[in-house]
């Protein structure tokens, strides 16, 4: 497969907000998220919205054809640089049948979302070869208490050099980042190593369930000895990270780097029983593992290329974006 590297962001540019999973309105009115519009236009950007942004049905979400409809609007619009979503969700997997890839293709730029955005990611570089980036989606630039870490590790991914390095916080929570009224809660935060190493290849993940959904599908991406970055959500629980990291290395037996992004508190994973759960891999002993690291369902987060390449290293500890 030929890679194709979107251009970085420059200021003026058009972003494009979408809602390809659960619906914007999900988590309150589309008025009380306008902070995050005024914060990304600070940075010099444009802000627009998808044409079906406010719709919002039984599922929180709203139907496949609107959905297509503003992902297509979204690619084929020459003024758009870059398309961020809304929010994840649980159903962007029904919009695969019914995307024109080759609009994706003709028109490559930045794609930025996380959790169940996870399919799209997928799909994007198994049909087209676009790198895409996991990170913040829309309402996460709501959030005022870490934001400062949260848009410069987004800036430096979209907007910054094709290499740079990915930066660890002091300080996580694992608040309702989308509920700006909520308290923080701030925790001291540091990655950790389960298995010293080397490693460099192309970067695979996301949302852990939710890349096991295009398993055996034409959606499915294809790489040898990728380096994996995998996270939870907080409907799941160590249970399922158990059963779906089994899933997931019978699938990709031959990974040359695994990254856990942090769990967020309400899975109820411990130290203890994610060293039990990856005691149990050989693979996992004999290349480099860390885990607690700024990606997934806590806050904040850093953005990295799906599809671009990295080096990880345990000694120091240091990741390492080559290119992407």
């Amino acid at each position: 497969m030929t890679k194709i590297f979107p251009h970085k962001l420059k200021k003026g540019d058009e972003i494009r907000v979408i809602s390809p999973s659960s619906s914007l309105l999900r988590t309150g009115r589309f008025e009380d998220k306008l902070k995050a519009k005024t914060r990304l236009e600070k940075l010099g950007y444009k802000v627009t919205f998808g044409a079906h942004i406010l719709e919002n049905d039984l599922l929180s979400s709203s139907s496949i054809a609107s959905r297509v409809s503003d992902f297509h609007a979204a690619f084929a619009d020459p003024n758009v640089k870059a398309v961020l979503c809304t929010i994840g969700g649980f159903n962007s997997n029904e919009l695969l049948p019914y995307i024109d890839w080759e609009i994706v293709r003709q028109n490559p730029k930045i794609f930025c979302g996380f959790s169940d955005i996870t399919v799209l990611h997928q799909a994007i570089f198994s049909k087209t070869g676009l790198v895409t980036y996991y990170g913040p989606g829309y309402i996460a630039f709501l959030m005022d208490e870490l934001q400062d870490f949260q848009t410069a590790e987004w800036l430096k991914a979209v907007a910054g050099p094709s290499t740079y390095s990915l930066s660890a916080s002091e300080v996580y929570t694992s608040d309702a980042w989308y509920d700006p009224t909520q308290a923080r809660h701030p925790l001291p935060a540091s990655w950790k190593i389960y298995n010293h190493g080397t490693a460099s290849g192309t970067i695979l993940g996301g949302n852990l369930n939710t890349l096991m959904l295009v398993t055996g599908t034409s959606a499915q991406v294809k790489l040898t000895s990728p380096i994996a970055f995998l996270e939870n959500a907080e409907e799941e629980d160590f249970y399922a990270w158990d059963r779906e990291l089994a899933h997931f290395l019978q699938v990709y037996p031959d990974i040359a780097g695994l990254v856990i992004g942090r769990f967020p508190k309400e899975e109820g994973m411990t130290e203890e029983i994610l060293w039990f759960i990856l005691d149990k891999y050989p693979l996992l002993q004999h290349i480099p593992v860390i885990y607690d690291v700024d990606f997934g369902h806590s806050q904040p987060i850093f953005t990295f290329p799906l599809g671009g390449e990295i080096q990880l290293t345990t000694k120091p500890l240091k990741l390492e974006i080559l290119k992407g």
